[in-house]
């Protein structure tokens, strides 16, 4: 592909623009998922909301689609042939708390919010994994360990700031810009690239959580007990249970290595006697290898999940389960149990109601809200073929437990589920909708097509 006038566009932004062949092209647009390796045509390392705006004008003045990419977590296919948009370098953080806000740019991870809001006595609903990065997992939903208290990270949202598929830099809040804030708030990356945001931050210093590690050959009791005892959990009480097949490595403790375990993970947003009168029943559902639950400060919040920390090789789907009945749970347990041939590395339920299920005072685009628990399905993939050793495995749990699910997924959860039907799944029917309305308005020509893309119809270009 030419593309006469990368010097001028490298006049036009402050940070790096790279080509494939330039020495760090890869390291710039590297995902967290090792699975996938992205080929694109230009790449704009952005510093601030201008260079956005002026790669964005200069994607439209050649034809060519974008991405966008910080921590490279919300990668979920490959890219190629487009202008990838590097956010990292846009860092800005301010931490009001008059107002109990946070201004967070488009590269700050989640950990930097909860570092700059904890001297308040604040906190962020940040997601399990505090090396995220903040504005992609909100504009999904952001669905965090503390979600039946408050709700999505996306229903708090005060005001965007988002450079749109026009090149035109934009503040969308309820008064202004009201359709565009309504979608990208549950929508994600289809409608511009969001260089910043407001968010509500909340009054908790510290909570009540932890983990729980049970044996593998008691799956079956922890994961019956675990359906009848969180359906009537308080909304204060956010908990999640995982079968989990640990690698043999030192960095895990001598009990936990190399084992199938399953993982109960709880947070509970008050005093430590109510979360342990709570927690009694799932004490002893199952003798525990290792009890981690306690009193921790919100800084710590990511020990409850211990989400991986570096890169890896991954395939991953989700779902959204209507009801979690006894049939449903050993539907789950007969393909991803002890006995079962070659289970994923990690097959996750996590409890929803609460917060999460009532629509936010300024309403958005983010689906789920009716169901009751979420799925997530993740397996690293064997070195030599992923799609013909993995994908089956993975899909096998899912077509195990569709009797009772919804058939869509959360957004940030979709994983591998990239097909336009799959895609539309995510959103009520009417939602769905309204969105694919507002992409046309917004993004006639289907500039921003990547990952879990919403589409257009009937699209003029691109």
């Amino acid at each position: 592909m030419s593309l006469p006038d990368l010097d001028g566009l490298r006049q036009q932004v402050s940070g790096p623009v790279l080509t494939p062949g330039d020495p760090g092209l890869d390291r710039e647009v590297a995902p967290f998922n090792l699975t996938i390796r992205h080929r694109p045509a230009v790449v704009v390392g952005a510093t601030g909301a201008a260079d956005v705006a002026a790669a964005v004008g200069f994607a439209r003045r050649y034809g060519l689609p974008v991405a966008v990419h910080a921590t490279g977590h919300g990668s979920v296919a490959p890219v190629a042939g487009a202008l990838i948009v590097n956010t990292g370098r846009m860092r800005g953080l301010t931490v009001d708390p008059a107002t109990r806000t946070a201004r967070v740019e488009a590269g700050v991870t989640w950990a930097e919010v909860i570092e700059a809001a904890a001297p308040y006595g604040l906190a962020p609903l940040c997601g399990s994994a505090p090396s995220v990065g903040a504005v992609g997992y909100t504009l999904g939903g952001g669905l965090g360990p503390i979600a039946r208290t408050y709700g999505f990270a996306a229903d708090h949202v005060r005001s965007l700031e988002v450079v749109t598929a026009d090149g035109r830099t934009r503040i969308a809040d309820a008064g202004t810009e009201p359709d565009l804030f309504w979608a990208l708030r549950g929508g994600k990356g289809d409608f511009g690239i969001v260089t910043a945001m407001t968010i509500g931050l909340f009054p908790v210093a510290s909570l009540y959580g932890g983990g729980i590690f049970y044996a593998g050959e008691d799956s079956a009791r922890v994961l019956h007990a675990y359906r009848a005892w969180s359906r009537d959990l308080p909304e204060s009480t956010t908990t999640s249970v995982a079968l989990l097949r640990l690698p043999p490595v030192d960095e895990l403790p001598p009990p936990l290595r190399g084992r199938f375990v399953v993982h109960l993970r709880v947070a509970h947003v008050g005093d430590q006697a109510e979360g342990e009168r709570l927690l009694a029943p799932m004490r002893s559902a199952a003798p525990p290898i290792i009890d981690m639950v306690g009193m921790m400060p919100y800084t710590a919040i990511g020990a409850i999940h211990n989400d991986p920390t570096d890169p890896m090789p991954v395939w991953e789907r989700g779902a959204l389960f209507r009801e979690l009945t006894e049939d449903a749970v050993q539907a789950l347990l007969d393909v991803a149990g002890p006995g079962a041939e070659a289970p994923p590395h990690m097959v996750e339920l996590r409890h929803l109601g609460g917060a999460v299920a009532r629509a936010p005072q300024v309403p958005n685009a983010v689906g789920g809200r009716d169901a009751a628990y979420s799925l997530l399905v993740l397996a690293p993939p064997p070195p030599q073929d992923m799609a013909a050793l993995v994908r089956p495995l993975g899909e096998r749990v899912i077509d195990a437990v569709r009797p009772w699910t919804t058939g869509g997924a959360l957004l940030n959860f979709q994983g591998a589920a990239t097909a336009p039907e799959q895609v539309a799944a995510v959103w009520p029917p009417d939602v769905h909708r309204r969105l694919t309305e507002l992409k046309a308005v917004y993004d006639p020509t289907g500039m921003f097509r990547f990952g879990h893309s919403i589409g257009i119809p009937n699209p003029t270009a691109g």
